[in-house]
């Protein structure tokens, strides 16, 4: 015997139709008013009469200022060593040309250069945000920070 043969014993059972007169009329077996004997909507959530009953408050909230902050991308002297001539200007624009770093969600983001790796070569900074110590070792190469 296989599945697709079994056969059930019985006569499948009808669903109950309330509120169509006969044994199970008018109310149906819910009882006479209030908010469980009405059709639609049933009980409201627990929750949501929690969150009603607490203060909105205003301003700006620490999530929203988490997002609101400017995006940056880290760069290492390392790597400025590697892709830059001696005395060449180095802007987030410039670094976007060489493909260095890339728009993030439509936008130039702000840059921050590290002090990770040896720096030999004079370079010219500006629009960057610099590390304690990659601005230490820039000056030392005899670069300059705008």
């Amino acid at each position: 015997m296989q599945v697709h043969q079994i056969k059930p014993k019985h006569k499948r059972k009808s669903k109950k139709r309330i509120g169509r007169g006969g044994k199970r009329g008018t109310y149906s077996g819910k009882g006479i008013k209030g908010q469980k004997s009405r059709a639609g909507k049933k009980m409201e959530p627990i929750i949501r009469g929690l969150i009603k009953k607490y203060p909105k408050l205003k301003g700006i909230t620490p999530a929203i200022q988490k997002s609101r902050k400017k995006i940056e991308t880290v760069i290492n002297l390392s790597l400025l060593e590697k892709k830059f001539e001696s005395g060449e200007k180095i802007t987030p624009q410039i670094l976007l040309k060489k493909k260095i770093m890339r728009k993030i969600k439509g936008r130039v983001p702000g840059v921050k250069i590290l002090a990770e790796g040896e720096l030999t070569k004079k370079l010219i900074i500006e629009d960057c945000q610099v590390s304690k110590g990659a601005r230490d070792k820039i000056e030392k190469a005899g670069g300059t920070i705008k």
